[in-house]
């Protein structure tokens, strides 16, 4: 059982956190760039409104991720998994 808990260890530190790193840097970016076209439009109300939808698919990724990571890491230390 031990080595099965090594490996998962380290298949979530090697794979399953730099995906969900690159996933939340992705929703950051959304939200950053909703932000730019919120400012950019402030006379144009379509692109204002066109840079608040990207900010809230932004804060609403953000969310799912760091909720994904919380879950993980429930999960690990409930399952006694520790990353190498």
């Amino acid at each position: 059982m031990e080595a099965f808990n090594t490996f998962l260890g380290k298949v979530e530190s090697a794979i399953i956190n730099p995906i969900i790193e690159l996933i939340a840097v992705a929703a950051f970016v959304l939200f950053v760039w909703g932000v730019v076209e919120f400012i950019r439009g402030a006379g144009n109300q379509e692109a204002r409104q066109k840079g608040q939808q990207h900010m809230v698919w932004g804060i609403i990724g953000l969310v799912i991720i760091f909720g994904a990571k919380g879950i993980i890491a429930v999960l690990a230390g409930v399952f006694g998994i520790a990353a190498p």
